[in-house]
């Protein structure tokens, strides 16, 4: 007999065995439930059909010769009003067996001797478990469709946007048996005239409000909502399913987070989870474009601030556990923001470009949150596998951004910061004008003041030795005209010092 590594999934069957011998009942009460069914037994064949017309069962053993009807009458009288049941066909002898066409016509799936072992009957009923498990799945595929169909009047309905949000994830949780889920949904269309809005609903412990829900989110969970957006791919999390909402122009604009078994989804499901979230999706998108809300501005306004204000909260809170990881470090992000927007200033940023390049350099390296301690506090030079692993932070950095649509300009400069002008950086090996120009800002000030930091494997550099640090990584690693422009600020590096150490005495107070 095979053993069984997953007991948990056949307990989701139950099993009927219909004998008039107790002794077989018991024996193979013995066996299937050894490797993990749920099984009864009963010894009256007249008994035995008015319990499958009361209780739920998957599937049916049924003896042939039995009294005071056989198995082929008990077949009949069932199927009267049970189609679906899955039966099996217990026979004392081949010879014995109703003929071919019975069992056909009663829609038997299948018969074997009576034998003192049961390999034959356990792998018939395996085989029928994966036939129900198909048809459990069409079956949820097709009620899934309906409620998908039966879902679009009430989404399209003229009604506040918290009712439509709140309408698709009930649809949702039904159809996984689950009750916590939650949507971050971007307002693409920006109805209310702020750019890169968010918007938040939650079921089951995530019907929350906002401080509550944002502390509920780990790291890792914020990443991976990030890179299920960037991915504009299901995700499949020990027990969290992520499915990003993609509209009709292949555009992100949000994801629904649903807690579930996902080790027992299969792909079949996902693709109707793909489907699901793709109407969700162009239901949302087409109620943002003709205004079919009702919208509560005052409430949905303070509901965004306070989304918003914690999100900043919780990026700025895993930002210090980075600088906090190493001493040497501390205040880099601070530092790198401040020369970065120095650059901006002189390469006439609009004022919305220079807080977007500030936020970029303020959280470019959020990414190390995943990083081992021992990696980043490293006295001496780095392994290939360490390095590798140090080398991932840039991507971290951009999921962990892109949960939200607020950080949706920074994200591209965070994941770029370390790409070099030669080609020869990561993660994606870009090279010159392809590499964002507000990466290419943060790269030089993330040199520079890494340049003028003391690290654990050496001492700062002098102001002269990381000038000409730049200046050999012109148009290799930086460009050249920004290291020129940056060359310019940094003849006034006594009054920048200043400014810094003012700047940041007051920010600590």
């Amino acid at each position: 007999m095979r053993k069984r590594d997953n007991k948990a999934v056949f307990e989701d069957y139950t099993i009927l065995v219909v004998d008039d011998d107790q002794g077989i009942i018991d024996s193979l009460k013995v066996v299937f439930k050894h490797s993990g069914y749920r099984i009864e037994g009963v010894t009256n064949p007249i008994a035995a059909v008015e319990e499958i017309r009361c209780n739920k069962y998957d599937l049916l053993i049924l003896d042939f010769l039995m009294n005071p009807i056989h198995g082929d009458e008990v077949v009949r009288r069932i199927r009267e009003f049970n189609k679906e049941l899955y039966i099996l066909l217990l026979t004392g002898h081949k010879d014995l067996a109703p003929p071919l066409e019975t069992i056909r016509a009663l829609d038997i799936q299948g018969y074997c001797e009576k034998s003192d072992r049961f390999d034959q009957l356990m792998l018939l009923v395996e085989s029928g478990i994966k036939s129900i498990s198909q048809i459990r799945t069409i079956k949820k595929f097709r009620d899934g469709l309906n409620n998908i169909l039966e879902a679009v009047p009430k989404i399209y309905q003229l009604q506040p946007i918290d009712n439509i949000l709140e309408e698709i994830l009930s649809q949702l949780i039904t159809l996984v048996n689950s009750e916590n889920s939650f949507m971050l949904v971007d307002d693409t269309h920006q109805l209310f005239n702020v750019t890169n809005r968010s918007i938040f609903k939650g079921t089951g412990k995530y019907s929350a409000n906002v401080e509550t829900f944002i502390e509920m989110l780990s790291p890792f969970i914020i990443e991976q909502i990030g890179r299920a957006r960037t991915e504009k791919k299901i995700l499949k999390l020990d027990e969290m399913l992520i499915l990003p909402l993609i509209n009709e122009f292949g555009d992100t604009m949000g994801v629904i987070c649903v807690e579930m078994m996902t080790s027992r989804t299969s792909d079949e499901m996902i693709k109707f989870f793909e489907i699901y979230s793709k109407q969700a999706a162009s239901s949302l998108s087409n109620a943002f474009l003709h205004s079919l809300v009702n919208i509560k501005n005052e409430e949905l306004n303070k509901t965004y601030e306070m989304l918003r204000n914690r999100y900043m909260d919780t990026i700025e809170a895993l930002r210090l556990v980075v600088d906090a990881k190493d001493i040497y470090t501390r205040g880099h992000s601070d530092r790198v923001g401040y020369f970065a927007v120095k650059m901006g200033t002189a390469i006439e940023l609009s004022p919305e470009e220079m807080e977007t390049l500030r936020i970029a350099g303020i959280f470019h390296d959020v990414g190390k949150i995943g990083t081992a301690d021992d990696i980043l506090v490293k006295n001496e030079k780095l392994s290939p596998e360490e390095f590798n692993e140090i080398k991932k932070h840039p991507i971290k950095g951009a999921h962990i951004l892109s949960a939200v649509s607020m950080f949706k300009d920074v994200v591209p400069i965070v994941r770029c910061h370390h790409e070099r002008i030669d080609g020869n950086g990561y993660p994606d090996r870009l090279k010159g004008p392809k590499i964002p120009l507000m990466a290419r800002i943060i790269a030089i000030a993330d040199a520079f003041d890494a340049m003028m930091s003391d690290r654990q494997y050496r001492s700062r550099l002098t102001l002269d030795e990381a000038k000409q640090q730049l200046v050999q990584g012109k148009d290799t690693q930086f460009d050249g005209e920004i290291v020129e422009t940056f060359l310019a600020i940094l003849e006034n590096y006594d009054n920048i010092k200043k400014d810094l150490e003012w700047t940041f005495a007051q920010n600590t107070t």
